[in-house]
């Protein structure tokens, strides 16, 4: 079985993140991670390679667009247990919107594949610096395939895959045949953390980089200047201020407490 896992590098929602003159945002210089909604869909294709076991030979391979720093995010993918990584990087790209992302994705996934096909493309259900959820769609349309989205169980037999889906107001239970994409997520279970042995062995694990040029994608198709969304003000966010501090010297902080939270409309 060949699975991609589609993985990306975003940045620290703990840090100070900021935006380029083109408003567009700086994935250079701040710190970044893999998003942590990726995580579940790393652990997941993990999860079904491991059920698969030894007599089906499963490749999990971790996928990543990006700036040279996100090769990080790729990394981490490969000491969860990914066998291996690919991480597409070019100038281009910058700027790209999910229209774009999701046709360089495509390309990388088919080409990813090679002689066989690619049988299952996970992803998270977003990303956590855009939270837009269209990816997986839009990808699952240019490579083809059906897609299963938002699955919180995901059980698999052979090709066959069977996910339960949360919705406001029911619970879906929904079957399908590989090859297909599927998100994933966040209550599927928590992602393993890396061990020392996944550390060192993901050192010794293929990562390939790839450009637009060896995904057959012209440069004229990513991009902020083709992008179909634009951001056009964005504002910093204001300092923390001091909290406010109820004292109970004369046993009257009980009440001030209260009408605190009252004015708050907290309670």
């Amino acid at each position: 079985m060949n699975i991609v896992v589609c993985v990306k590098y975003v940045p620290d929602a703990t840090g100070d993140r900021q935006f380029e003159s083109d408003n567009t945002v700086d994935r250079v210089g701040v710190d970044g991670l893999l998003s942590e909604l990726d995580e579940y869909a790393v652990e997941q294709a993990l999860q079904i390679k491991e059920k698969a076991g030894d007599d089906t030979e499963t490749v999990v391979t971790a996928l990543c667009v990006g700036p040279e720093k996100a090769v990080d995010a790729v990394r981490k993918a490969l000491q969860m247990g990914a066998d291996r990584g690919i991480h597409v990087v070019d100038d281009a790209i910058a700027g790209s919107d999910a229209v774009a992302t999701s046709l360089v994705l495509a390309r990388a996934v088919e080409k990813a594949g090679g002689e066989t096909r690619v049988d299952l493309v996970v992803c998270g259900m977003a990303s956590t610096d855009a939270s837009m959820s269209v990816v997986p769609a839009m990808l699952a349309e240019r490579l083809g395939l059906p897609q299963v989205t938002f699955a919180s169980v995901i059980e698999t037999q052979g090709d066959q895959v069977r996910v339960k889906r949360d919705g406001d107001s029911a619970t879906e239970v929904i079957g399908a045949t590989m090859p297909l994409v599927l998100s994933v997520t966040d209550q599927t279970g928590e992602a393993r953390y890396p061990s020392f042995k996944g550390i060192m062995a993901a050192k010794k694990k293929p990562l390939d980089t790839w450009s637009l040029s060896d995904l057959g994608v012209d440069a004229g198709q990513v991009g902020l200047s083709v992008a179909w969304s634009e951001v056009q003000d964005t504002t910093a966010r204001p300092p923390r201020t001091a909290g406010e501090i109820v004292k109970d010297e004369d046993g009257s902080g009980a009440t001030a407490l209260a009408e605190f939270l009252a004015a708050k409309k907290f309670i």
